[in-house]
């Protein structure tokens, strides 16, 4: 047995199917040309023995009685208007030969039946009841006797067969696309059951341990004796960090709960809050020089979301792989694009500086990079020659769009 989707099996003779192609060509179009040559070999032979035609017209009329099932899956209508044209001409103008009952070659009765069968299944029904009427007229014209009766009931039936069999494969196809629907829906259901519990475990585990941090941060002053004016703005410079932290956790778990769609209890951070970031840092003890220049407003949300969340990543990584290293952070904002450099020297501490996340198994330079494409920026990161490391992003200064916006909220 083998798996073909969820809940599906097929046997493994089922594998063994005949080619679809033939020399470039369906194998289906091989086969009706070739039971189109079969009836026309019967039909061409067999003509004398049932009308009385010329030698030089037998291959014509023969034609006529054969050639029309080979429109059968091309154009079964158009097939079937041939073989019903030539059905009302043979009879008039060619006799039949005495003893033979019937108006027309028994290949001509078989394709014009299997045509008008085509046609219940694949034409519109304006077409089907027109071609119905029409052969049966044409059967009570010619067909001797009450034997027209019974071949206007037996065109019925075919065409009522035809019906049934186009119902029931309408009905198969939709089924089978219900079907896909429905895979589709449990594959997104179990994309939302797995973002859910995501945002339980973050919640339960970053977001928890972050409000203790800002509740031991802002409660340090009156726990501890002896706390100084500067220990207590260092305790309120971690709070106020942490508070900033889980702000934007809130709003990422507000994300992954509603499925996709934007929820935050604040506005996403944009180019204005790069100072303050810079200022936060450098509170925090990092050696953090920094020169903006140019409009900082007029920075498109989309441009400012990222280089936000890239000069978070590259002060981070600064602070963790090269501690007590002087930050050099230079932001130019130009009419059309917006150069940000972040440098940092080699620490002190360790010596040579080895580039962020590039030794460590982390994420943070792809992540740096994909936000910079989702600005459709770009960003450079490598160690420097004395040892220090950069980062370098150029993105476009342009209008945000709606699915621009929607795709750096996400990052976010």
């Amino acid at each position: 047995m083998r798996k073909k989707r969820s809940g599906d099996f097929e046997p493994v003779a089922a594998r063994r199917r005949l080619p679809t192609r033939i020399l470039g060509v369906r194998s289906v179009d091989v086969s009706i040309v070739a039971v189109t040559a079969v009836l026309y070999s019967i039909a061409w032979p067999t003509l004398p023995l049932t009308h009385h035609v010329s030698v030089p017209l037998l291959p014509l009329v023969g034609a006529l009685a054969a050639f029309p099932f080979a429109l059968i899956r091309v154009n079964p209508a158009l097939g079937w208007a041939v073989s019903a044209l030539s059905a009302l001409v043979v009879p008039v103008v060619f006799d039949r030969v005495p003893g033979y009952d019937y108006p027309w070659q028994v290949v001509h009765i078989l394709v014009l039946l299997a045509l008008l069968f085509t046609v219940a299944l694949r034409s519109p029904p304006s077409i089907l009841l027109l071609s119905w009427l029409a052969s049966m007229l044409v059967f009570f014209a010619f067909m001797p006797g009450s034997d027209g009766v019974g071949w206007s009931v037996g065109l019925t039936a075919v065409v009522v067969f035809g019906l049934l069999i186009r119902w029931l494969v309408l009905s198969r196809r939709q089924l089978a696309q219900q079907e896909e629907v429905s895979e589709l829906e449990r594959t997104r259901r179990t994309v939302l059951e797995e973002k859910a519990k995501i945002a339980r475990d973050l919640h339960d585990v970053v977001a928890h341990h972050m409000s203790m941090v800002v509740v031991q941060a802002q409660s340090a002053p009156y726990r501890l004796d002896d706390v100084s004016l500067a220990a207590a703005e260092e305790f309120e410079s971690i709070g106020a960090t942490a508070r900033e932290a889980l702000n934007e956790i809130r709003g990422m778990l507000g994300v992954l709960r509603s499925d996709g769609q934007q929820w935050q209890d604040a506005p996403a951070p944009n180019a204005l809050d790069l100072e303050r970031t810079l200022r936060a840092s450098s509170k925090a003890g990092m050696d953090v020089r920094w020169n903006i220049t140019g409009p900082v407003a007029s920075v498109s949300e989309t441009t400012g979301l990222a280089l936000y969340r890239i000069l978070q990543e590259s002060l981070s990584n600064a602070a963790r792989h090269a501690p007590e290293a002087a930050v050099t952070v230079d932001i130019t904002v130009g009419p059309s694009t917006v150069v940000m450099t972040v440098v940092n020297a080699p620490s002190p501490k360790i010596g040579v500086t080895h580039a962020a996340g590039s030794d460590t198994g982390g994420h943070g330079i792809a992540g740096m990079r994909d936000r910079a494409r989702a600005a459709h920026g770009w960003l450079h990161a490598a160690v420097l020659p004395d040892g220090g490391f950069e980062v370098a992003v150029h993105v476009p200064n342009g209008m945000p769009t709606s699915t621009e916006s929607t795709v750096a909220d996400d990052l976010a």
